[in-house]
């Protein structure tokens, strides 16, 4: 039982890096959310901070965000492989936490934290925050109402463009770079989401840009009983590659784009406001004589994390990421990596790692 913040008490937020994913995403979902309160932001740019947040204190350290006495939760938004160490020293404190995607570097480290919070009885989730986008959405209605059948192909892509390597830790060669531990924990969520773990898993990691130092392409599939799920991100795809195409055995369904917050976002569309999180890019579903028929889109709303996030401190509902599926998340995330040669078909089992 996590210990719970009285109803009506603001929750007082520490936010802990402000870097790309700081600033575009943590930040502004937080600030949207009645009930939330954005105290604290841990970064070495002050000016920067103070530019958008003038309201907020801006401390130099983690460790001074963390065991500053009037915060509740603290968000973890710094690179991969500060996650585990700062979340612990967190939990140790007593506060709630949340970390952004990837949970951990590995399984051992993952483990250790879901063993540390249920110590303290405090609150630990993961930013699975694409849960929450129009595309998948859309997709996770066709299939639950069952108009394309049961599920035989599944296949999920987030391809972008960038040919020329940027000078940041996403793109060196450090721990828990690459581009599988930047957006392959969206698409495993996803497709856990939906289908539950697989079977076995099928990694082909790649790097494939020139003068790139960490892997910047990914083909995973993940293999079921009754069907496959292909996975695949990439940094070379100018264009032409739908988001989603799922194949059923009676029909088929495509989403041609992706959700549209992380670009409002971008262009400091607040989170809430109007035409937050539509999208016009319909569904399009074909039936057996391959007869396209379209089906609207519903809106995707990332807000909905921290909107559970606090219902759950107020104890109202329940983590609507517990850490056990960031877990699960992890799982694949390593078995496709630890594929033994990205030309064979050998798959790598996943039974018993989750457990």
């Amino acid at each position: 039982m996590n210990k719970v913040i009285q109803d009506g008490k603001s929750i007082n937020v520490a936010l802990i890096g402000y870097g790309f994913v700081g600033k575009t995403f943590h930040a502004p979902l937080i600030q949207s959310v009645p009930g939330l309160n954005l105290t604290l932001v841990s970064s070495r740019d002050a000016e920067k901070v103070n530019r958008d947040l003038p309201d907020v204190t801006v401390v130099a350290t983690p460790e001074e965000a963390i065991h500053h006495p009037d915060i509740d939760l603290v968000v973890i938004a710094s690179p991969n492989a500060t996650h585990a160490p700062l979340a612990t020293l967190a939990l140790k404190a007593g506060k709630h936490v949340v970390v952004d995607k990837p949970f951990t570097l590995d399984m051992r480290e993952a483990r250790d934290l879901i063993k540390l919070a249920e110590e303290k009885q405090t609150l630990l989730s993961v930013f699975h925050n694409r849960r929450w986008d129009s595309d998948y959405l859309g997709i996770k209605a066709v299939i639950e109402q069952g108009m394309i059948g049961n599920v035989k192909h599944f296949e999920s892509h987030i391809d972008r463009f960038r040919p020329e390597v940027r000078v940041r830790w996403r793109e060196q060669n450090v721990p828990g770079s690459g581009l599988w531990f930047d957006l392959g924990p969206h698409i495993i969520d996803q497709a856990l989401q939906l289908f539950g773990l697989p079977q076995s898993v099928q990694g082909n990691i790649a790097t494939l840009r020139q003068g790139a130092e960490i892997n910047d392409w990914a083909h995973v599939v993940l293999n079921y009983p009754q069907h496959k799920v292909i996975l695949h991100c990439s940094m070379l795809a100018a264009g032409g590659v739908q988001r989603f195409t799922v194949h059923g055995d009676n029909a088929s369904v495509v989403k041609a784009t992706i959700d549209r917050q992380e670009s409002q976002l971008l262009a400091g569309i607040i989170p809430g406001s109007a035409h937050w999180g539509e999208d016009s890019d319909d569904l399009v579903v074909y039936d057996a004589s391959g007869q396209p028929q379209t089906h609207r889109t519903p809106k995707g709303d990332q807000r909905q994390y921290y909107i559970q996030i606090r219902d759950a401190l107020n104890g109202k509902r329940s983590n609507p990421v517990p850490p056990v599926e960031a877990l699960a998340v992890m799982a694949v995330l390593e078995a496709a990596l630890k594929t033994p040669d990205p030309a064979t078909t050998k798959p790598v089992l996943l039974t018993d790692r989750v457990r």
